[in-house]
């Protein structure tokens, strides 16, 4: 089984209750947090946007509310549960105009150079390999088209935030977690930001990759970061 198969299946496992305990944890700031990303990015009626590993759709929603009524988002996830959840949410959102699809977002026979816009909510670090994932976010873009990345943001263990996090989520959110049924899932995201690039790295990737510009931002108490990509 690969590891991608393996992070799919995690994330279908966690379908049901993925809303909730990222409520849970963030003590409702995740909602605060890609608002934030979405005021960096400033989506405008009309425009068409992507939002990549979109699982239940939580950044997709707001995200179409912004471009509507002519604009249109088009959520890609490669897990199927959390995309059924999404499409169940859209059946009372009939004034948006939101597209699903159930695809590998590094699938390279998707859509190119479509889109006026990409976001990208915690699911860099679950993909193999982050240059490629940047890669891909560029090749959904127009020219000129921006992209913003919103996911943990790795710290110095010698750190104040270092410690914190490290204590949060190792003695917070793991225990909760398990209660659950969720240990290893939970023990997995702690294990893949310790294995992600700290936001200078991500900078640099994101050049490598073939943006023109790119800047890291550190919010919530440098727990968190905010890449803004210009193509």
């Amino acid at each position: 089984m690969t590891n991608s198969t393996l992070i799919n299946n995690l994330f279908n496992d966690l379908s049901t209750r993925y809303d909730f305990l990222n409520d849970l944890f963030s003590f409702g700031l995740h909602r605060f947090w890609k608002r934030k990303l979405l005021n960096y990015l400033q989506p405008i009626c009309g425009e068409v946007w992507v939002d990549l590993c979109c699982g239940t759709g939580d950044l997709t929603f707001p995200l179409a509310k912004l471009v509507k009524p002519h604009g249109k988002v088009i959520g890609i996830d490669a897990a199927c549960q959390p995309l059924d959840l999404a499409e169940k949410r859209l059946i009372k959102e009939t004034e948006l105009s939101i597209e699903w699809i159930n695809r590998d977002v590094l699938d390279e026979d998707l859509m190119v150079e479509y889109f006026d816009g990409a976001v990208m909510a915690y699911g860099l670090r679950n993909l193999s390999d982050p240059l490629k994932g940047l890669k891909a976010i560029r090749r959904f873009l127009k020219p000129g088209g921006r992209a913003g990345v919103l996911d943990f943001n790795k710290t110095s263990n010698n750190s104040i935030s270092g410690l914190f996090q490290k204590l949060y989520l190792n003695f917070l959110v793991v225990p909760i977690a398990s209660r659950f049924g969720f240990k290893h899932h939970f023990k997995y995201l702690v294990d893949s930001i310790q294995n992600f690039p700290d936001g200078i790295s991500l900078e640099n990737l994101a050049i490598k990759a073939g943006f023109l510009e790119a800047k890291y931002y550190k919010i919530a108490g440098n727990q968190m970061g905010i890449l803004l990509l210009k193509n």
